[in-house]
């Protein structure tokens, strides 16, 4: 029997571990036990474990109480916990996801208890380095076993970086495997995406036509003039083009918000805007397939968009997920609230005919899982 520790700490990695804690369990029963270990890296309940019950994954073997700090506290303190995870469990294998601190911290220790790591979601890059994801992704990568990239322009990126598919399977660091294999998050997306009962919290919105927005980055919400100036703009365009707004508000957006009361009250009195709870994923879905368009900061959600085959305005200046602003069915607008009117405008009316695939065939979780038990034989 061999072991697998998956470390995670965001809502983003939960969604992403549920696939290929679902082909472990269903391909490789009695072969191979995968153990969850949760940093605590998000710790509100609507944003943790929530997520677990509703997509069904194995609970936490641990939990970790790493919490809130500044970056550097943060991933220290999940780092010495999770060296003493490590050392007592001795895996056959470290699993990590995208570009969290968790993430980072997981592949240090991993790497320095030389222990197999495997990257899923390898050789993204936004290519700012001032973004604390683009450093985590960076030095992921290069302490990395084994490196599963979504999408050609993720292998272009890693290629580029002295790391190449080398036509054999890995077994130490300085021969390190990488792969393109589709992505993780398309594949959970055919399968929760098929549930046609709609969530009991989002029913009000069927047949109503709106703006989906999320907006957490601590870029937009932690400066009150700038996202005074997102909040006032967006509002402004729904009045103009008779939309409804759904705004789930997170936890930092709540707090921001809270510190400017005049523009909570605001939107708390529009009679088009819904500010709800964070919804879990598969509600999520849901309310991407029901909106008109999406405007968002996260990395996901704007990747779901495109799944659910919505136009997206991404509030960032750059995103990894290059391929989607390259077919037009995204746009980078930033903070800059003219970038956002003129975008806003052009996307609102747009209408396209094909979405081309980009994200592979919904079965990426299977062949991660393959090539992962070979490098465990």
């Amino acid at each position: 029997m061999k072991k697998i520790i998956t470390i995670v700490g965001a809502r983003p990695q939960f969604i992403k571990a549920a696939a290929l804690n679902r082909v472990f369990r269903r391909d490789y029963s009695g072969q191979v036990k995968e153990l969850i270990v949760h940093t605590g890296q998000h710790y509100d309940e609507s944003m943790s474990s929530v997520f677990f019950e509703e997509m069904d994954i194995d609970p936490p073997f641990v939990t970790l109480q790493s919490g809130s700090g500044t970056h550097g506290v943060q991933t220290g303190k999940m780092m010495i916990a999770l060296e003493e995870v490590l050392l007592s469990e001795r895996p056959d294998a470290v699993l990590v996801y995208g570009d969290t601190n968790s993430t980072m911290a997981g592949a240090l220790v991993a790497s320095k208890c030389n222990i197999p790591l495997v990257h899923v979601e390898a050789g993204l890059r936004s290519f700012m380095r001032t973004m604390p994801e683009e450093i985590n992704r960076i030095v992921t990568d290069h302490v990395s076993t084994l490196l599963f990239s979504p999408t050609q322009k993720g292998m272009d990126n890693l290629q580029k970086e002295g790391m190449s598919s080398n036509g054999h399977r890995p077994f130490h660091p300085e021969n390190p495997g990488v792969f393109l294999c589709g992505d993780v998050m398309y594949d959970n997306a055919l399968y929760y995406g098929g549930k046609s009962e709609v969530a009991a919290e989002i029913a009000f919105l069927e047949g109503r036509k709106f703006v989906l927005s999320t907006i957490h980055r601590d870029h937009n919400t932690d400066h009150p003039e700038v996202l005074r100036g997102i909040i006032e703009t967006l509002m402004h365009l729904i009045d103009t083009y008779q939309l409804e707004w759904v705004l789930p508000v997170h936890p930092r957006l709540k707090k921001n918000l809270e510190a400017q009361p005049d523009l909570l009250a605001a939107l708390q009195s529009h009679s088009k805007i819904h500010l709800i709870q964070p919804v879990g994923y598969i509600a999520m879905l849901q309310l991407e397939k029901m909106s008109h368009m999406i405007v968002t900061d996260s990395g996901g959600v704007q990747k779901e968009a495109y799944f659910a085959e919505r136009p997206c305005l991404i509030l960032r200046d750059t995103t990894e997920w290059t391929e989607i602003v390259e077919t037009g069915r995204a746009k980078l607008v930033g903070a800059d609230p003219e970038k956002i009117r003129t975008a806003f405008g052009e996307m609102v009316t747009a209408q396209f005919a094909e979405w081309p695939q980009l994200y592979g065939d919904g079965k990426a979780a299977e062949a991660i899982a393959a090539e992962m038990m070979a490098l465990m034989q």
